[in-house]
């Protein structure tokens, strides 16, 4: 599968690390690293950039809750806790930290794509839901600037509200510029309409 979701896993237990990197390779998986440490793994997870990363919560160096607060700061990737049975506090703590997931172990099998598949899905929509974010903070940035220019066309040149905002449309798509741009060169006193 040249599309399948690459997976950082990160255990201090050998066998179970084994056990859960032949099983995702089974199910289709790409494990592209392995970490017995923490601090291993965040610095795998920065190299590799993988779409999932898998993180028991008690490791040496760094815990797991640790490494998936850096790792969800960041947005490197999707989260999925690994914990055992009976550790609701770490749960929390790691739902805080921002994981997307987790499983508990002993993990079954017909558990582990269905968390693999949600922590992905989780991820895909946190990035999305920060694009727009910025995407609209940046709209919000470009009409602000695009109002302080109308405004100072209105009051150094007499022109109307609708006359300022056509001049200010026209100047980007004539000079193709962005319209901040061309708000920013009015509000800096380089732009003005030419007089009659």
């Amino acid at each position: 599968m040249t599309d399948a979701p690459r997976i950082v896993v990160a255990e201090d237990e050998a066998i179970i690390r084994l056990d859960l990197v032949e099983t995702l390779r089974e199910e289709g998986y790409d494990v592209i690293g392995e970490a017995a440490r923490g601090d291993d793994a965040l610095r795998l997870i920065d190299e590799l950039k993988p779409d999932l990363a898998i993180l028991d919560v008690r490791m040496p160096g760094l815990d797991g809750i640790e490494v998936a607060r850096e790792v969800v700061a960041n947005r490197s990737a999707a989260v999925l806790i690994l914990t055992a049975f009976g550790q609701r506090e770490l749960v929390e703590r790691a739902a805080e930290a921002g994981a997307m997931a987790y499983l508990v172990k002993p993990w079954q099998r017909n558990d582990l794509v269905p968390a693999i598949e949600m922590a992905i899905a989780r991820h895909r929509e946190t990035l999305a839901l920060a694009e727009d974010n910025e995407n609209l903070t940046d709209q919000l940035e470009v009409r602000k600037l695009v109002d302080r220019a109308k405004g100072k066309l209105m009051d150094e040149h007499g022109l109307s509200e609708n006359d300022a905002f056509r001049f200010v449309q026209t100047s980007a798509m004539g000079n193709r510029k962005s319209m901040r741009d061309v708000a920013e060169s009015v509000i800096n006193g380089e732009l003005a309409p030419e007089a009659d």
